[in-house]
């Protein structure tokens, strides 16, 4: 009984995200076309219109937080795992952990006031907010990822007579590769569809722009600014932009399902 129990309760946890998922595909999945993929907003009144610069605008500030955040989240990883018992990594961990839990709207706020109110709203302003957000998934999923390797591999280099960064880059990172990626590729799923840090910095702009250091429009912002208007051609837009969302941040997650299940050590 318990058992049966158990099963019931577990499945039940799936049913909110399959009510979910269906009425979004339902709303939105008539929406999409070519013209809806490749125009921009049209302006109130005038049929028509389309989600381009906000697609757009997503992939740039998403590559840029990705480029910001990859290197330095799998560095403090690395440094992590080879220095579990320092005081700075005590201390350097406890601060993961807690920026992990800061709300993503304080963190929106502490990048407007940081990098807005001197310099203005811009999409680089909004892909630093995204990327301190990465930065605790990566570094995380680095750390534990390296210290599920054998202590061997390490001997074995040094036995060889190999510097401590070879044996680090060459032997250490190779190994636990996979476990990597699918750290990184779950960061990026996560600030997918992030609004919050955007609205306090990069703010949205309703044309096609490909400069970082102005407005830029994104996905999760123009969803917020067209599903609180009055208008059912903007609200229909909103539910488009939604499904499209929505299947490109269940992309990612399929593939980093893939990538952690070819999450193997060689020896």
């Amino acid at each position: 009984m318990f058992q049966g129990l158990t099963i019931v309760l577990a499945f039940a946890c799936v049913i909110p995200l399959i009510a979910i998922l269906i009425y979004i595909i339902k709303a939105g999945i008539g929406k999409i076309n070519w013209n809806f993929i490749t125009n921009v907003e049209k302006p109130v009144g005038e049929i028509g219109g389309g989600i381009a610069h906000a697609l757009v605008g997503s992939m740039l500030v998403i590559l840029v937080a990705s480029v910001i955040a990859i290197p330095i989240g799998i560095l403090c990883g690395i440094f992590l795992s080879e220095n579990r018992k320092s005081k700075l990594a005590y201390w350097s961990r406890l601060s993961v952990d807690i920026l992990q839990g800061v709300p993503s709207i304080v963190i929106g706020i502490v990048a407007y006031i940081w990098l807005v109110k001197p310099f203005g709203y811009s999409a680089i302003s909004g892909s630093i907010a995204l990327a301190i957000m990465m930065f605790p998934i990566i570094i995380r999923s680095t750390e534990e990822t390296l210290k599920m390797l054998p202590d061997t591999l390490r001997e074995a280099g040094f036995a060889l007579g190999m510097p401590f960064h070879r044996v680090v880059l060459k032997i250490i990172v190779p190994c636990g590769i996979s476990g990597i990626l699918s750290g990184v590729m779950l960061s990026v799923a996560r600030i997918a569809g992030e609004t919050a840090p955007l609205l306090f910095t990069a703010f949205g702009y309703q044309f096609l722009s490909v400069n970082m250091t102005k407005p830029m429009e994104t996905l999760p912002h123009l969803i917020f600014k067209y599903a609180i208007t009055p208008y059912k051609d903007w609200q229909d837009l909103a539910w488009g932009a939604s499904c499209i969302l929505l299947i490109w941040v269940l992309l990612l997650n399929i593939l980093t399902k893939i990538i952690t299940r070819r999450w193997k050590v060689q020896l």
